[in-house]
């Protein structure tokens, strides 16, 4: 199936709840849909996503598809573009002007599943088709009310495992939270936290030995340290006891590679580009260091997580996008469960293109609120 034409369409409004870390908060969604049109007709589907500043305008986004990135494409077959690989030198190691990169590889990958009939979990080499997930607020910004009722939320959806945001300069209060959550969902839940690059070495040990100390087994601690510091993650890996090390999220596959290479990860956190994911994961297999899939827009790396061998986690954390498709994937029992649709399962949904569709920048106070929606299955 050869790649014919493209639509990109604009989203942009307010999400029902502030998200974030000790570094950053958002409190909008600035998302586009990429579709790829195959030359019957068929669709892939690709999100790109900013999220701390709007994307340009609909017709901007277009123009710079256009001219960066569909004279690769016009005309292709999609599973060519799939599989293609490329020699990154000099001036090839470059983004595009927008992070389209995401978006193209879900879109192509969609495409070539549909064109051949298959999920593209089974295209992928998948045999199960559900993911455990665990439940991640992006919580940090969260008052001690809703930061509770969230959790006690997934506790009711059947999810045993839940990640909170730490980095608080007054360790204080990560152990506080750390308090809450196990009022919420009980002493025998699995607890992971994310510090997002919040701490030295020294001070994540030193943090996690106080976590202990205050009654809290941690279960997996998530970026404590800066990215490229791979002598501190190995330390903390040799120092933290039985509390594991997940590392990996904001470097891309060269710098994944070198992480495991390093081994500075016990488990290597891995995102949404379906070709880089796929390659980076069987390298993670042959290292024996097992993969954990993090946020992925709308779970759509479930099709990933289930076709890898050294994946058990898929990251849930409830963004409330389940409006932009027509069905998102169903949770059931805290599973992430893939879909059996040709493609990759997910379809822009002709409701929101019709109702949220919002072709040019909007001030933060004309955006419109997206309908609270938390997809049980």
């Amino acid at each position: 199936m050869r790649t014919v034409d493209f639509r990109i369409t604009r989203f942009q409004f307010r999400r029902d709840r502030v998200i974030g870390d000790s570094q950053v908060r958002a409190d909008d969604v600035h998302v586009a849909a990429l579709e790829l049109i195959g030359e019957q007709g068929e669709v892939g589907l690709g999100f790109v996503q900013s999220l701390f500043h709007p994307l340009a305008s609909e017709a901007e986004l277009t123009r710079v598809f256009r001219e960066e990135v569909w004279p690769g494409l016009d005309g292709q077959p999609a599973g060519a573009l799939a599989h293609r690989v490329t020699r990154p030198r000099g001036g090839n190691i470059r983004r595009l002007s927008v992070p389209f990169e995401e978006a193209l590889q879900q879109a192509v990958w969609d495409l070539f599943a549909k064109s051949v009939g298959m999920p593209l979990w089974q295209l992928l080499g998948g045999k199960r088709d559900h993911v455990r997930g665990y439940a991640s607020g992006l919580d940090f910004h969260l008052d001690d009310d809703a930061f509770s009722g969230l959790f006690e939320t997934a506790l009711s959806q059947g999810f045993e495992a839940f990640k909170i945001k730490v980095g608080h300069p007054d360790l204080d209060r990560d152990i506080h939270r750390l308090d809450l959550l196990r009022k919420a969902v009980g002493p025998d839940a699995i607890v992971m936290i994310d510090a997002n690059e919040a701490w030295s070495p020294k001070q994540a040990i030193a943090n996690l030995e106080a976590m202990r100390r205050a009654g809290h087994e941690i279960f997996w601690v998530e970026d404590p340290v800066l990215r490229h510091d791979f002598e501190g993650l190995k330390l903390l890996r040799q120092c933290a006891g039985a509390t594991l090390i997940n590392s990996g999220e904001y470097l891309d596959a060269s710098g994944k590679r070198q992480l495991l290479q390093a081994g500075g990860a016990d488990l290597l956190n891995v995102h949404g580009h379906v070709t880089d994911v796929m390659r980076i994961g069987w390298l993670a297999a042959e290292l024996g260091v097992p993969v954990t899939m993090g946020n992925s827009f709308l779970e759509i790396g479930v099709n990933m997580a289930a076709a890898l061998p050294e994946v058990d986690w898929v990251e849930y954390s409830y963004q409330n996008f389940d409006h932009l498709v027509e069905a998102p994937f169903a949770i059931r029992d805290g599973n992430i469960h893939v879909s059996q649709a040709p493609g990759h399962g997910l379809v822009l949904s002709e409701d929101a293109r019709r109702d949220w569709h919002c072709p040019e920048i909007l001030d933060k106070g004309e955006l419109g609120e997206a309908p609270r929606q938390i997809y049980l299955g």
